[in-house]
């Protein structure tokens, strides 16, 4: 079946949909907010979400094994070349690398950072830890990018920014969580700059004023990339600005929430209510006439292998234009459906459905 053919053209509209139900089901915050992405970007990041879902449970569900991961990447083989089993998400990460032209060290590395984390891989500094989360987080901000129909190099670079500021925060919301579960992505060598032994810490996490240094430290490190990457959002299609802006909002919000609680993410996690979650995307809105790419910043040296990458691999034939600004009010019917959302949410959560 040719890839342009009408056959195929309806295989991949029906596993997008499978997609899209699955998303719909399976994560409603995400479900929500993409719903303000222009339907054009809306439909495959869909796509991309369930692959990346699918990599992450198929990763999880294998223990972490060596064959977990080598099934894996069979599957990415058969992907790239265009083969892929008969799955919905493989199907659409098939035609995903082909219609975006994606280079496969995206998703490849995205697979490694999986392993990694399922591996209880520890990060001795800052750098080690930007390695890891610009595999499991900047490799999706990159292939997002690309869905967009944009590759320039500052674009990748800021979302490679952004996606490792969500890690980062993800990070710091978990710690708890995380050491229960036998595992520690804080730096080691900041928790003993404090004096925290970490294997000591996993076998008894407790909160004290010396964690409360580190998981702080984390969250303005977190904070000064999500600064840097709100450039980057300048360089998008104007339909797409709001989500991305919104997106970075709401995960640095997390930080200020766990700042509320003290820094404490032994006892609590961090969780930011729908409600402000509407408002954020609100205000994210309203600030996207004022946004501006400004000065030029270098990549984070983690991400120069995705960028440089990109580069190597020729924009597809099919590549989608940016499209051109829409009026606002083509854009207010799907914003206040996904506040709509937000408060349906809000209220099962309170009702505790």
């Amino acid at each position: 079946m040719h890839p342009s053919s009408p056959e195929a053209s309806t295989t991949h509209a029906n596993d997008y949909a499978e997609c899209r139900e699955a998303i719909r089901h399976g994560s409603k915050t995400f479900y929500a907010a993409s719903l303000i992405l222009p339907a054009k970007v809306r439909e495959p990041a869909y796509g991309l979400y369930a692959f990346c879902r699918l990599s992450d449970d198929a990763i999880d569900l294998g223990g972490g094994s060596p064959n977990a991961l080598g099934r894996l990447r069979d599957r990415l083989e058969r992907i790239h070349d265009g083969r892929p089993l008969p799955v919905a998400a493989d199907r659409a990460m098939a035609d995903l690398m082909r219609r975006y032209a994606i280079p496969r060290e995206a998703p490849e590395a995205l697979l490694e950072g999986l392993a990694w984390d399922s591996a209880g891989r520890r990060y001795e500094g800052l750098n080690e830890l930007f390695d890891y989360a610009a595999r499991v987080a900047g490799t999706v901000g990159v292939m997002m990018t690309l869905l967009m129909g944009v590759r320039s190099p500052e674009a990748l670079a800021r979302a490679c920014d952004l996606g490792v500021a969500m890690q980062l925060t993800n990070i710091a919301r978990d710690v708890g969580e995380d050491a229960r579960n036998g595992r520690v992505y804080l730096p080691l060598q900041w928790l003993r700059d404090v004096g925290i032994d970490p294997d000591a810490f996993v076998a008894d996490p407790v909160i004290d004023d010396r964690l409360k240094s580190v998981i702080a430290r984390l969250l303005a490190v977190a904070d000064n990339l999500y600064l840097r990457s709100r450039a980057g959002v300048a360089h998008l299609p104007l339909a797409c600005r709001p989500a991305i802006l919104a997106a970075g909002m709401i995960y640095a919000e997390i930080g200020r929430e766990l700042e509320r609680l003290s820094l404490d993410s032994i006892s609590h996690r961090a969780h930011v209510p729908h409600a402000r979650k509407a408002r954020l995307l609100a205000k994210a809105t309203a600030s996207v006439p004022l946004l501006t790419r400004g000065k030029v910043v270098d990549a984070l040296p983690c991400a120069e292998f995705l960028i440089k990458a990109v580069e190597r691999t020729p924009a597809a034939i099919e590549a989608p234009v940016a499209e051109p600004a829409r009026p606002v009010f083509n854009f207010r019917p799907r914003f206040i459906r996904v506040l709509e959302i937000f408060e349906r949410l809000e209220r099962s959560e309170q009702l505790g459905q």
